[in-house]
């Protein structure tokens, strides 16, 4: 019998926000809850993190759109983050 790949592998959906700068932040918050990851833009690094399983809300845009050539710096929030 085959496992689906996270459930063989216990890997737990992560949530990435992308292209947020503004007020928009804090309505995606209240509507998906907190980030596990921030990316700034949606770059080739961004696209790479990505794991099917995983959510990803954009700002602007779609996964469809092409990353940018440059990476941005990403954001770690870990619940436990003081």
């Amino acid at each position: 019998m085959h496992k689906p790949r996270g459930e063989l592998l216990n890997i737990r959906p992560i949530l990435h926000f992308v292209g947020f700068r503004g007020d928009e932040y804090p309505r995606a918050v209240r509507i998906f809850g907190r980030p596990d990851y921030i990316h700034f833009r949606w770059d080739t690094r961004a696209r790479r993190d990505i794991h099917p399983l995983d959510t990803v809300v954009f700002a602007k845009g779609t996964d469809a759109d092409p990353p940018s050539h440059f990476n941005g710096p990403d954001i770690a929030e870990p619940d436990d983050c003081a």
